[in-house]
């Protein structure tokens, strides 16, 4: 991390800022540098932790192909923030780590199911401007998965780059959570046909 962020972060003050410094270090053991950004508009804060918490009790879609998920999108747009927070949460909900930190090269990596590479692939698609899902990648999904799970996935997709690009052009950047909890560090994005 660079430590700079493109608005400085805010001091968290007042009582409310006392609740959520108080619960950040908590859950996360710190208080992450996106809070004092976010702080200058707290209606924002509160409402991206709202969908934020909303999202995390959908139980239609497996936990790790939606982590996963998230974590390529954060990994195309290159939000190193989101996919330390999300290496982490994968380590704390005990998830398959040694995957998650081949996501940035999941595409040269042999760790991934078929089923994990064609989730990790449409969240790229939908991820890219334009878009470039498929009707073939929907059915093949949908098959797999049933509606609900797809309806879902889709959903922490587009959140994800709701999340994703925001941070970045925030320019909040990787607080080191990952680093934290000992995890070996993230592996390089390859782009497709280049070395992995």
């Amino acid at each position: 991390m660079t430590g700079t962020t493109r608005i400085p972060p805010a001091q968290i003050l007042g009582f409310k800022g006392l609740l959520i410094k108080r619960f950040a270090k908590k859950t996360l053991g710190r208080v992450p540098t996106s809070l004092g950004v976010y702080w200058h508009n707290q209606k924002v804060l509160m409402g991206m932790a709202g969908v934020g918490g909303k999202v995390k009790k959908w139980d239609a879609c497996d936990e790790q192909l939606k982590s996963f998920a998230h974590m390529a999108v954060a990994a195309q747009v290159g939000c190193s923030w989101c996919l330390d927070f999300n290496y982490f949460e994968t380590y704390n909900k005990n998830l398959d780590v040694t995957k998650a930190r081949e996501i940035p090269r999941w595409r040269a990596s042999g760790a991934f199911s078929p089923l994990e590479r064609e989730v990790l692939a449409y969240a790229e698609a939908m991820t890219s401007t334009e878009p470039t899902v498929t009707d073939e990648m929907v059915a093949s999904l949908r098959a797999q998965l049933g509606d609900a799970a797809l309806v879902e996935l889709t959903a922490i997709i587009g959140f994800a780059n709701l999340t994703t690009r925001t941070n970045v052009a925030l320019g909040i950047e990787s607080d080191g959570f990952a680093a934290a909890c000992g995890l070996k560090p993230i592996a390089e994005r390859t782009v497709v046909g280049s070395e992995g």
